[in-house]
């Protein structure tokens, strides 16, 4: 079932596709006949609706592109329709009038080609074998971009230029003298070979950056002075950016100098505001040039086809951290024992893997907690208010097509019903970025959900806070926007904002911090208490809901383990088919949790418990649960995560002096770790002999 809004934009692209091909027919109609007014309408509207469509539709074009018809051949077949029309137009003379203007269409078609060989020349000329942020990149010759017109937008060039001489050509058709024409095809003609000269002054040595051989050398002499010790190593699409986002405060403040290396040059600006130094390295190639480097530690908070790049460089050990954990078999992934270590939270994680047999030894899992958690407030008691806050945070549904992985589709608009019905509840509903992408019926039930609590919504009333409050959250938004966003030009490419973003300046990332914080007190102040919401946006985050919350619905996903933390009362949605038995048997997330059914059974009695904490007897598996999953409080999680990145650089130092001493032809003394594990084998022991 397709979600709502999809066909209405289908209908919409299909009348503009059948717009244009009826532009064209009226146009070769209005040629051949001739009928002037016809020949002069559709031409205008031909041109001017390929202009819209390139600015409202660029996607529907390029799929006449990928039929061959693209801007170029839709352009050429217009202006070949114009010649045909003033052909067949009484009072204009082929050979006087007519040739000399076709001749001048053919040279500003001469000139466009030529300036889009300009383009490519000089696109070619701005492409680094690498892209940074937070790093001073002025040495390698970095200049503003080209105007995106001229470089990158051939064919909005080409309708653009065009204008002139369709005007020109239709005065001509009206008044049958071809002066007319004459004077736009000129206007065309020295716009293009203006832009053509203007472009080309990027390829002169002022405006060229230094060659990849250079740059590469300058990235060399840049990480032997910078000596980056640990990182993070990150690979994805567009969407997957928040699992790289939410390590990077733990990064930074690690002890050593950290580094962030990334695969896709898109991603560079999809990394939250950071002062930690971002290198952008796309080829395998120059990626191995990190072996040579200081580099002892790599965080890889996701796994992807490029991570088996990296892992070649035996220079540098290898942690998973993962993005976040929970029951799904997505969180034993039998990759992970291609890294080093594989970092978990806690006891239940350990578990997990041992039970799941994937091949990861118990003794490479390192129990570090989750630094992130730090902002979660403890639980309090009884909800403070007249209202119980009730956060419903569903997972997506997966790529396995596992019913059980949503509650989205089979029990989301139950359990929404049952809590828009209680008039103590208000509710916050935050679905998963992802809803919807693979099964259409999680986006058309969201879409569902989404609909049900406006109309709850339009149904209440209250006071709502003053317009000071929408003020300060414009003000707050205003200073967070100016701190983590850079006001780059349309026209900017990855050069430019290389050089825009170089040295980030000093404490930006505290009054990031400071100003996210103020963004999220003027959020929550500016709605009134009693107003259900629907939250789709990354801000406010997971967390900053936590703490509003007084009870967390969700499904068996990461959100459960980071939710317990705070040691409030949660209830999970078992649509799995599961009995409830077997479905807390086999999650152990859900063991302190209320388990609710399909039909949204068990959404009163949690309710109950949460206003009455004296009813709540699963307050003492929470606690027990949280350690569990998470580990103990003490040492805090922020200094176990820091004291397994200092013994697992520890190693890395160690291999590499042990790989000196061997290349050196020094015999290498093993530690006193290796010679206790090794008399503990059957034949470990120096003068065992061998076995036959």
């Amino acid at each position: 079932m397709p979600s709502p809004g999809i066909a209405p934009r289908r209908a919409v692209q299909l009348v503009a596709l059948l717009a244009m091909m009826v532009a064209f027919i009226a146009q070769l109609l209005g040629a051949l006949l001739p009928v002037i007014p016809l020949f002069i309408a559709a031409s205008v509207v031909n041109l001017a609706l390929d202009l819209i469509l390139q600015h409202k539709q660029p996607g529907l074009l390029a799929v006449l592109g990928r039929i061959r018809f693209d801007v170029t051949v839709r352009q050429l077949l217009r202006d070949m329709l114009i010649l045909v029309g003033l052909l067949h137009i009484d009072g204009i003379n082929p050979l006087v009038e007519q040739a000399p203007l076709t001749i001048a269409l053919l040279a500003f078609y001469g000139t466009h080609f030529v300036c889009q060989a300009v383009a490519v020349l000089v696109r070619r000329g701005r492409a680094l074998p690498f892209v940074t942020r937070n790093i001073d990149a002025s040495a390698l010759g970095l200049s503003d971009a080209p105007p995106r017109l001229l470089s990158r937008q051939t064919g909005r060039r080409l309708l653009r230029f065009s204008v002139p001489t369709t005007v020109g050509m239709m005065v001509t058709a009206l008044t049958t003298d071809a002066f007319w024409g004459g004077v736009g095809l000129a206007v065309s003609l020295v716009l293009s070979i203006g832009g053509g000269l203007y472009l080309s002054t990027w390829l002169l040595p002022k405006k060229r950056v230094i060659g990849e051989a250079r740059a590469l050398e300058w990235l060399d002499n840049w990480l032997a002075a910078y000596r980056p010790t640990v990182g993070m190593y990150f690979s994805g699409g567009a969407s997957s950016a928040y699992q790289a986002n939410m390590w990077l405060g733990t990064l930074a403040g690690l002890d050593g100098n950290p580094i962030v290396v990334l695969r896709e040059r898109f991603m560079v600006q999809k990394i939250e505001a950071t002062d930690i130094p971002i290198v952008c390295i796309p080829k395998v190639a120059n990626l191995m040039r990190l072996e040579h480097t200081t580099l002892q530690l790599l965080l890889h908070p996701a796994n992807s086809g490029k991570t088996s790049q990296i892992l070649r460089i035996p220079s540098i050990k290898h942690a998973f951290t993962n993005h976040g954990e929970s029951d799904k078999l997505s969180s034993c992934n039998p990759y992970a024992k291609a890294y080093d270590e594989v970092w978990v939270a806690g006891p239940a994680a350990r578990d997990r893997y041992q039970l799941a047999d994937i091949g990861v030894e118990d003794k490479d899992v390192v129990e570090v907690g989750r630094p992130q958690l730090a902002p979660i407030l403890p639980y309090e008691g009884a909800p403070a208010g007249r209202l119980t806050t009730v956060l419903y945070a569903p997972t997506w549904e997966g790529w396995d097509g596992n019913p059980g992985n949503t509650s989205v589709i089979l029990a989301g608009e139950n359990i929404v019903r049952e809590l828009l019905a209680d008039p103590s509840v208000r509710l916050l509903y935050k679905p998963h970025p992802m809803t919807g992408s693979v099964d259409l019926r999680a986006g058309a039930a969201n879409s569902r959900i989404q609909a049900m609590i406006a109309e709850a919504n339009g149904k209440r009333s209250g006071a709502r806070p003053g317009p000071e409050a929408a003020a300060e959250l414009a003000r707050r938004s205003d200073t967070l926007t100016a701190l983590t966003t850079s006001a780059f030009r349309a026209s900017s490419d990855e050069l430019e904002r290389m050089r825009l973003q170089g040295t980030p300046p000093q404490g930006r990332a505290a009054a990031v911090e400071d100003a996210a914080d103020a963004w999220e007190k003027a959020y929550w102040a500016s709605f009134p208490e009693w107003e259900h919401l629907v939250i789709t946006t990354a801000r406010p985050g997971i967390f900053g809901c936590f703490n509003q919350a007084d009870v967390l619905i969700t499904d068996v996903s990461s959100v459960v383990s980071d939710y317990l933390s705070s040691e409030k009362p949660y209830a999970v949605a078992n649509t799995s088919g599961m009995t409830e038995d077997d479905f807390r048997t086999h999650f152990p997330t859900v063991r302190a949790a209320t388990i609710l059914t399909p039909e949204a059974d068990g959404v009163a009695g949690l309710l109950d418990t949460v206003r009455n904490p004296g009813k709540d007897t699963l307050a003492g598996e929470r606690a027990a649960l949280k350690e569990h999953l998470l580990g103990p409080s003490d040492p805090p999680s922020p200094v176990r995560f820091n004291q397994a990145a200092l013994d697992l650089c520890a190693k890395a130092e160690a291999r590499r002096v042990r790989m000196e001493h061997r290349l050196a032809g020094i015999p290498v003394q093993r530690s006193q770790e290796e010679a206790e594990a090794a008399d503990r084998e059957p034949n470990g022991a120096p003068d065992a002999p061998a076995a036959v």
